[in-house]
């Protein structure tokens, strides 16, 4: 038998006789190696350990502490649980498993919907298998076997499965655990060796569901679970699950009375008055950000004729997505993102060099034709509002703009406490232009992140139709990641738009435009920002500020000019005017999380104080008005995350 030579990730090289597998070449490393291995890495590609190497190769082993190993667990976990379906629910019939983030799901045809107790009974047999220690295997089979074997077997969504995603081929790849009568699955792989890998794992929630995604298509039951490869992991996981629903941003935006949702209008949010108080705060806050570096702030229309989308290139990669209006035989679209817009307005004078950068901002109305299966609070809507806005440039400048974005991205990000992750989205698949245009636009954003000195990530093939991006991550308390701001960079579309500007030689030339937004929409920025912070939110973006509770009828009248006062310092303040106890009144106002309490009894109205509390600190004691207005104002305007006001001494509130 010939032999192979094999390279180690160290940069050793070994030969070994051609067919030696990756678990082999695991126990020739070491017998620690090899009982930790779980898979391999076969020239950048993940295989099972039984794959056998026979052609020179690069090989890494793959234990539990690699980066691969969790979405390979995950995977694994969801055929572990699909053989326990089969097993207690024969009737079923399977669809997919992926790996997801944060776990896996699948998708059964069942005759009923899942119970809770049928995921107790489910979870429970998955670890009698797990402790059976079943080996995964694969198996090819020829391409009309394994169609006849699954369709003789009542599943047919296997069988299109096999249509669509093997066509050309002589033979298909599928998965058993133990045997196929135990469970066999269409699968490429790979897996972990056996079952007995497979610990640290939960089953979460069930869900309706549609083939393919498809809601024309066979109806179906969604099971969700989550895997880890070790317990702490999961433990961990299953805490940030528990404190996410504590910080759910419906439940809190109910609660707190901020928004509503309603059947007549699918993904369209209601503010209410102390949510439109917050998103305007917001709004506001962008607006004096933006004006000092140089936007100007601009409104288009919500409809445009499809002669309008048909240039932009969205008529032909984006229609599904937008909501179409037929009006007097004109065809049109409202708008489902505002640069397009921008280029009319862009194009309705002559442009000078000098012009440039040229920044146009808008906050007004999108709306984008979601699935109503993916409608999720705030944060997927079918109508929302974005802090847009389009740079303008020469490509000169593209640099300097985006160093420029860079930093305003971070200071805006700063001021709410968080911290972005960057990553640099290149060419997809599908794209407007050519290679080399494309190549150097992705040129031009490493250029100005390597100048900026930030750190950034690699997210390949997941740009725009017109041009690469950065996109910023950034982490919530409780360690999630929320994807919001985005620079994009567009080559194409001033070509589509013929978008000149006259350069210093006295000739015409191209803008390229950057398209950029930092909160994203602003929907899902406060979603975000809700579960941040629990709803306990700073004092500048609280939409109640403050509160004045007076403990009896006799201290209205005080109370009264109290909220006065506060009012015409520009704080936002309500008066608890019901005849309620004291201790009833601090309660509802702990609950809805108000960052200052003012009581006031008879000491406070003798001597023109208030006796503060803080949402977080407690009683801090009494202060006349005036000093907590001037407390109250500078953490306002500092924009401070936590309270700064600090106790005084004085006598506690009963």
């Amino acid at each position: 038998m010939s032999d192979v030579s094999i390279t180690l990730p160290d940069g050793s090289s070994r030969a070994v006789p051609s067919g030696t597998s990756v678990h082999d070449i695991a126990a020739a490393i070491s017998p620690r190696l090899a009982k930790a291995a779980v898979a391999g890495v076969v020239d950048d590609r993940l295989v099972d350990l039984s794959y056998p190497l026979v052609r020179d190769a690069s090989v890494r082993v793959v234990t539990p502490d690699s980066p691969e190993a969790t979405d390979l667990y995950r995977h694994s976990t969801a055929h572990l649980m699909a053989a326990a379906v089969t097993s207690l629910f024969p009737d079923v019939q399977c669809g997919i498993g992926p790996a997801i983030d944060d776990g896996f799901y699948y998708d059964f045809v069942v005759p009923r919907p899942f119970v809770p107790e049928d995921l107790d009974a489910i979870e429970k047999k998955m670890r009698q298998l797990a402790q059976q220690d079943l080996p995964y295997e694969r198996q090819i089979w020829p391409r009309e076997e394994a169609k006849q074997f699954f369709s003789d077997r009542g599943e047919p969504l296997k069988v299109q499965l096999i249509d669509e995603k093997t066509e050309g081929q002589e033979h298909v790849s599928c998965y058993t655990i133990k045997d196929r009568d135990t469970f066999i699955d269409f699968c490429t792989g790979p897996h972990v060796p056996s079952t007995g890998k497979l610990k640290a794992f939960k089953l979460l929630t069930t869900s309706n569901a549609y083939w393919k995604g498809d809601a024309r298509n066979q109806p179906m039951q969604r099971v969700y679970g989550t895997a880890f490869v070790s317990d702490k992991e999961l433990k961990a996981h299953l805490h940030r699950l528990e404190e996410a629903k504590k910080r759910d941003h419906r439940k809190i935006g109910r609660d707190q009375k901020l928004f509503m949702f309603h059947a007549w209008a699918p993904g369209a949010t209601f503010w209410l008055a102390k949510g439109t108080t917050l998103y305007n705060t917001l709004t506001g806050y962008m607006r004096d950000v933006l004006g000092p570096a140089g936007y100007v702030e601009v409104k288009a229309p919500i409809v445009f004729n499809k002669a309008l989308w048909e240039t932009s290139g969205h008529w032909q990669h984006y229609r599904e997505n937008m909501f179409l209006v037929d009006s007097e035989g004109e065809q049109l679209g409202l708008k489902a993102m505002n640069c397009p817009g921008h280029f009319l307005m862009y194009a309705s004078e002559i442009r000078s060099y000098r012009d440039l950068p040229l920044r146009l901002h808008e906050q007004t109305p999108l709306h984008r034709n979601e699935a109503s299966g993916v409608l999720s609070g705030l944060t997927r809507v079918r109508q929302f509002s974005q802090d847009d806005a389009h740079c303008f440039v020469m490509e000169s400048q593209i640099a300097e703009e985006v160093e420029r974005l860079l930093r305003l991205v971070t200071k805006v990000y700063g001021d709410f406490g968080l911290t972005p992750d960057m990553k640099l989205s290149t060419r997809p698949p599908e794209f407007l232009g050519t290679v080399e245009t494309w190549d150097r636009a992705e040129a031009d954003l490493k250029r100005a992140l390597e100048a900026a000195g930030a750190p950034y990530t690699i997210n390949e093939g997941d740009g725009a139709f017109y041009g690469p991006k950065i996109d910023f991550d950034v982490t919530d308390a409780i360690g999630r990641k929320w994807q919001c701001a985005t620079i994009q960079l567009d080559y194409m579309q001033a070509e589509r738009f013929d978008l000149t500007y006259i350069g210093p030689d006295n000739a015409e030339h191209r803008p390229v435009i950057i398209h950029r937004a930092i909160f994203g929409s602003f929907e899902r920025f406060i979603a975000l920002l809700i579960e941040h912070f629990a709803g306990s939110w700073p004092l500048w973006l609280a939409p109640v500020q403050a509160i004045v509770l007076p403990i009896a009828d006799r201290h209205m009248a005080y109370a009264g000019t109290v909220r006065d006062q506060l009012v015409a310092a520009g704080l936002r303040v309500e008066l608890d005017e019901r005849q309620e106890k004291i201790g009833y009144k601090i309660r509802e106002a702990q609950l809805q999380k108000v960052p200052y309490m003012l009581v006031i009894g008879d000491r406070e109205a003798d001597s023109g104080t208030v006796s503060v509390r803080g949402r977080s600190l407690g009683d801090l004691g009494a202060t006349p008005v005036q000093e907590f207005v001037a407390g109250a104002r500078t953490e306002v305007e500092t924009m401070a995350i936590g309270p700064t006001l600090s106790a005084e001494a004085g006598p506690n509130v009963e």
